[in-house]
């Protein structure tokens, strides 16, 4: 029998050397005040260092998010699996995090509208986003509705984090915040890379900077 492989077990040491090795291999010159640590969060969820050259963040992302969270206004994700990445400990108790994707009524809603359910889920949630931070990890058409929505009239969140991945709009979605977030603080990566690991994390990083 092989002799099993000596590894890293000890979580805290990890994150440790996890973070010294991003801090060392990454270009972070351009992140400061709070930026830095959602640079980080995101190298370490996708494990690309050179993620830094496509990450774009306004000056005031962190504070709003931070802001938003200590009013204790919803988070508002575009599927479950960004959901089930933010570290809700990190969160106040009763904060809610929402995603409205597998309601019935945005079922019924994504196919009246003739688009995703993600992108209806906005809709059905709506009254959650005033104030609050709405998350795209998976769905471009989600991040177009949200701002389509807003250019109608919704009260516009605190934060918008636009990261989906993908061929069909990824890159157009985030573009389309980039070059007018309509007022809003944002978080997004340009290009195809993206998903909910990296966007679940930028979320982690604004509520509990690189604690685990």
């Amino acid at each position: 029998m092989a002799a099993a492989p000596d590894y890293i077990r000890d979580p805290a040491e990890i994150y440790r050397q996890s973070y010294a090795t991003i801090r060392r291999e990454a270009d972070l010159s351009l992140f400061s005040n709070g930026l830095e640590e959602v640079a980080i969060r995101l190298i370490h969820a996708c494990g690309m260092v050179d993620i830094v050259d496509d990450l774009v963040i306004s000056a005031d992302a962190v504070d709003a998010g931070r802001a938003a969270i200590g009013s204790k206004r919803p988070i508002v994700c575009d599927v479950e699996m960004v959901r089930n990445g933010i570290i809700r400990r990190l969160l106040p108790k009763d904060l809610p995090v929402k995603c409205g994707v597998s309601d019935e009524a945005t079922a019924t809603l994504a196919k009246q509208l003739g688009t995703t359910r993600s992108a209806a889920a906005f809709e059905t949630l709506a009254g959650d986003i005033a104030g609050g931070i709405v998350v795209v990890g998976n769905a471009p058409t989600a991040l177009f509705h949200l701002l389509e929505m807003i250019d109608r009239g919704l009260a516009p969140p605190a934060l918008i984090i636009g990261i989906p991945v993908g061929f069909v709009g990824a890159v157009e979605s985030k573009d389309a915040l980039i070059e007018d977030p309509r007022g809003v603080p944002f978080v997004a990566v340009r290009g195809r890379r993206g998903g909910s690991a990296m966007a679940a994390s930028v979320v982690n990083a604004i509520a509990g900077g690189l604690g685990a």
